[in-house]
């Protein structure tokens, strides 16, 4: 990728502290932000222009395009992108667009689940998974992802002999924070257990856009008739395209059935709708973002690769595997031998904010998430902190 490329998109310092979006907004300016997952690159040019047609023409009236309702372009954007991405072959009548993937995963937890159920999740996980089924009044069943050695692997007798009334299980595929891109047969795996143990299956996909060279995203949906049957999949352009903040989404129901079933516990009244803004932008991202998108993802492969060489080189008691997807490391810090969780160290010591070990499992306190989708200038400074108390 050109010198000038890569200029376009990194964002610096002084720049994004100028920003009121909340990654550089939570922590005092000495505090460099390697916490929530947004990147500090410009987003792309067909994304702005998409925003600045609307405010160009003040055009902030009840969204309509073409004779219809404008979030079904949401609807037909995903359909064309799950085909032309993952040769996902799906239908536009089985989505339902919304806001955000926290309100698919709780309504879809509501819907299929009942109050005092179990639902299961790969541990360590994205917290607000864990907040959602909490909220909803069910109880959680933790499905370790096991370190192999090599990597993390879902323990697939774990969720084979999850305790009775587990009625879903909320995947996250990429994993979240792991980083790791489940394989066919991991899948296939996870959707007989499914099978056998009649799971409804929510997939949080929304990381599928970042898996790297020689990895390959497969939506558990598309494996079968049955696996699609008792699946919904979440998906947003907000992770990808870095729009996050405008609020955008979809869920995918494998089947007719499943989406009836689900219309029954949720009135679709209750879902609300996208604003024109976030409708324009997300099908302009999913539309003609890919060129961007694939020079973002040649700076995150650069970036992963400088974090786990140096990882490596000049912290060797710090333990990481590299990504196989997204731009998070998940850095196991326990042989530093610390009393305290490893995120409050460099918060204290190195004035770092990194994603807390314990924010994805109680009993990971010695681990911290790193975020790596910065300027080389902004990880550099990161990594040689880290390095002056972990070194």
């Amino acid at each position: 990728m050109k010198e000038k490329e890569i200029g376009e998109l990194e964002l610096d310092r002084e720049f994004l502290l100028s920003r009121r979006a909340s990654k550089w907004c939570r922590y005092p300016n000495d505090v460099i932000p390697s916490w929530i997952a947004e990147m500090d690159f410009r987003p792309a040019d067909i994304l702005q222009d998409s925003v600045r047609q609307l405010v160009d023409k003040r055009d902030y009236g009840y969204p309509r395009r073409h004779l219809m309702p404008a979030e079904r372009l949401i609807s037909e954007a995903f359909v064309k992108r799950m085909e032309e991405r993952f040769s996902w072959h799906i239908e536009e009548a089985a989505v339902q667009p919304v806001t955000d993937l926290l309100q698919a995963t709780i309504a879809a937890i509501l819907a299929f689940t009942e109050p005092g159920d179990r639902v299961a999740v790969h541990t360590p996980c994205y917290g607000p998974f864990r907040e959602a089924i909490e909220d909803a009044g069910r109880s959680i069943v933790e499905i370790p992802m096991r370190d192999s050695g090599s990597g993390y692997e879902p323990d697939m007798e774990a969720l084979e002999q999850a305790p009775a009334g587990t009625r879903m299980l909320v995947l996250c595929n990429p994993q979240n924070p792991t980083g790791r891109v489940l394989t066919r047969t991991e899948l296939e795996a996870i959707a007989a257990i499914a099978a056998r143990r009649d799971m409804i299956i929510f997939s949080d996909e929304v990381h599928a856009d970042f898996v790297y060279e020689g990895g390959r995203h497969i939506p558990i949906a598309s494996l079968s008739a049955d696996a699609a049957s008792r699946t919904i999949t979440a998906n947003s352009p907000g992770k990808s395209f870095n729009i996050a903040g405008l609020r955008c989404g979809v869920m995918h129901f494998g089947t007719p059935e499943l989406l009836e079933r689900f219309r029954r516990r949720i009135p679709r009244l209750l879902l609300g709708k996208p604003s024109i803004v976030s409708i324009d932008a997300a099908v302009a991202a999913w539309t003609h973002g890919q060129p961007w998108l694939d020079q973002v993802m040649a700076l995150l492969d650069r970036n992963r690769r400088i974090v786990i060489e140096t990882l490596a080189e000049r912290m060797p008691k710090l333990k990481a595997y590299m990504p196989e997807a997204s731009y998070l490391a998940w850095i196991d810090c326990s042989a530093m031998g610390w009393k305290k969780p490893a995120a409050s160290v460099f918060l204290d010591e190195a004035r770092i904010a990194f994603s807390p070990g314990e924010s994805f499992c109680t009993s990971h306190g010695d681990f911290v998430r790193l975020n790596f989708a910065t300027s080389s200038d902004i990880l550099r400074e990161t990594l040689e902190r880290m390095e002056k108390i972990a070194g």
